[in-house]
């Protein structure tokens, strides 16, 4: 005889439901979802434990990429930093002119690129302490009569599109040639198709070292403002834990050791003091007249 099999039993409504719950939620646990405990990440970070920073290539010795690692000033002193609060950092490449946009909208946590804090910067992103001074740097081809930056009028003027650099050149009614990197710039210097870069003056002075004698720095001029890393908007936690990181650094030495590594010779303008201004950095450069030119 055929064996007959018993039907089995149908769920309850009261049983499916529970089953569906428990999916969703297993689902939403192995997919990082809403169910994770925010106090795993108190800082709001696309990943949690991870600072994923965007920043540039091609601009040392502030930021740039070197045989395969981000670095510079900038970046190292970011490492530090994040170290102190019990992070890692995870450096993403882009053009400077998507950065601070890209911070706000949440696709970086920070923004690390000697950005310079200005009032309309501030209506798209937060910025933490300042922790670096800056100048502008005329750069110019070989051979030049271009000496300053009270000669530029009616000049074909290069600058890398959102920079201060930008803001100052389109300030002077200079009608400047915006490129969207700093490698852009310094081939227009070289092909001749531009009079003058006005760029931030260490990157300008680094380019003019590797250019084989095609570019020399003609000027430089204090920045009026420091530079700061950027968050987004109303991400409190996360700026204030850097800030304290920074004075940590700042205290122990990094920041001055990082200064020295990549600024060799570089006085400290008076009048600027990095992060707080509650720590010293121990064996910092003493300022002189000459830095506020």
């Amino acid at each position: 005889m055929p064996t007959t099999r018993r039907p089995r039993p149908a769920l309850t409504r009261a049983a499916a439901l529970g089953v569906a719950a428990l999916l969703a939620a297993t689902a939403l646990t192995a997919c990082g979802g809403d169910s994770a405990d925010p106090a795993d990440n108190p800082y709001g970070l696309l990943q949690p434990g991870v600072l994923r920073a965007g920043t540039l290539t091609d601009a040392p010795p502030n930021v740039y990429l070197k045989d395969g690692t981000f670095t510079g000033f900038d970046n190292d002193l970011l490492v530090a930093a994040a170290g102190k609060v019990g992070l890692k950092v995870e450096f993403v490449g882009t053009d400077f002119s998507a950065l601070l946009s890209q911070v706000n909208n949440r696709k970086f946590d920070i923004g690390s690129s000697s950005i310079t804090i200005t009032e309309a910067r501030k209506k798209t992103v937060d910025f933490g302490n300042g922790y670096d001074f800056g100048y502008f740097g005329l750069d110019v081809p070989a051979g030049s009569p271009l000496t300053g930056f009270d000669q530029l009028a009616g000049k074909r003027v290069v600058v890398v599109q959102g920079t201060v650099q930008d803001d100052y050149a389109t300030s002077r009614k200079l009608d400047p040639v915006r490129v969207p990197d700093y490698n852009g710039a310094v081939n227009q210097l070289k092909a001749g198709t531009a009079d003058a870069w006005i760029a931030p003056a260490e990157i300008g002075e680094k380019s003019a070292a590797d250019s084989n004698g095609k570019i020399t720095v003609a000027a430089t001029e204090l920045s009026p403002t420091p530079t700061a890393y950027a968050f987004a908007k109303g991400n409190d936690a996360l700026r204030e834990a850097l800030n304290k990181g920074l004075d940590e650094v700042i205290a122990d030495g990094t920041w001055t050791r990082l200064q020295q590594q990549y600024y060799p010779g570089r006085p400290i303008p008076a009048g600027f003091t990095p992060g707080s201004g509650t720590v010293a950095a121990p064996g910092a450069a003493t300022p002189s007249a000459s830095a506020t030119s």
